[in-house]
């Protein structure tokens, strides 16, 4: 009898186990926030787990379902917080390689900073189905099963989202030729090079930073060369000695990390189109920073 339990607790954990890079995935799309994604694996774990093993024709669809019904429970209440939000809302930035397969263009855009930002517009319903449309090649008829719709009120909420969203943004993917370009730009940031930091940004660049109201960050986004190029000196001087900055991949896209005596107090994604950086998203909020440790890198 023992063995047996222990047998199905195996069997359980190990079915779960192979599904649960998806499902934080879907989660993390779903709520921009890593910490809350978590939870929310966390909880259709339990449930998956006081299910007789075989009972479920399709684990994987069963799995989307309930982890796409908790976040539809959560997200009218993280509505309402960003909305008092100080300053700018960045997602949680996440490293890329714990945010399962993205095989695809589409699939890497879907966790992208800039793609997240704009999923805000959408109703808790929109962005399901927008998510698991777009993000996982979801038919029409799997996402009504998923959310109890019909398909032709699936396809409308799909419309609606894309007219929300409008056109998404599309940047170039990591590789070798932009991980320089992101080293000439920490190069230049650190020595205070203001022409060589002319040199890699857009003339119509534009920095975000979010610092929810707890550390010291720009309440507006700052646009333009001249003023990203002076508000990135004035980081320089802020952090001074004893700041270390290096190259990581986030959400997909280049990004670096930056620490002070040892601890991280920044994570950003460079965003970069046509071998230029056009854009900065940089999350000071402390309390969205603990997937990152120092040396740099995901925990």
């Amino acid at each position: 009898m023992k063995s047996d339990i222990i047998c199905h607790s195996g069997r359980v954990i190990e079915e779960f186990e192979a599904h649960r890079p998806r499902m934080f995935g879907l989660a993390y799309r779903m709520l921009g926030s890593a910490v809350e994604a978590e939870d929310v694996v966390q909880d259709a774990y339990l449930r998956w787990s006081g299910i007789e093993p075989g009972s479920v024709a399709s684990p994987g669809a069963w799995l989307a379902k309930v982890v796409t019904n908790l976040c539809l429970n959560r997200l009218t209440a993280a509505r309402a917080t960003r909305e008092s939000y100080v300053g700018p809302w960045l997602p949680e930035p996440v490293p890329t390689d714990v945010l399962g397969p993205l095989e695809t263009a589409e699939q890497r855009d879907s966790v992208s900073m800039a793609f997240l930002v704009l999923l805000e517009r959408l109703t808790p319903a929109e962005r399901a189905v927008f998510v698991l449309r777009e993000a996982f090649s979801y038919g029409y008829r799997e996402i009504a099963e998923v959310l109890d719709l019909t398909e032709a009120g699936c396809r409308q909420l799909h419309r609606r989202a894309r007219q929300r969203v409008g056109e998404r943004p599309r940047f170039d993917a990591p590789g070798e030729q932009r991980r320089r370009i992101v080293e000439r730009f920490l190069k230049a940031a650190e020595n205070g090079d203001l022409p060589g930091l002319e040199q890699v940004l857009a003339a119509d660049v534009v920095s975000w930073s979010d610092g929810g109201g707890r550390v010291s960050a720009a309440l507006r986004p700052v646009t333009g060369r001249d003023r990203v190029v002076r508000y990135l000196v004035g980081l320089t001087v802020k952090y001074g000695a004893g700041a270390e900055a290096h190259y990581a991949e986030v959400n997909g896209q280049d990004g670096i990390v930056l620490a002070k005596d040892g601890q991280v107090v920044m994570v950003s994604v460079v965003e970069i189109a046509d071998g230029e950086v056009v854009g900065l998203r940089g999350v000071l909020n402390p309390g969205k920073l603990g997937r990152f440790r120092w040396p740099a890198g995901g925990v």
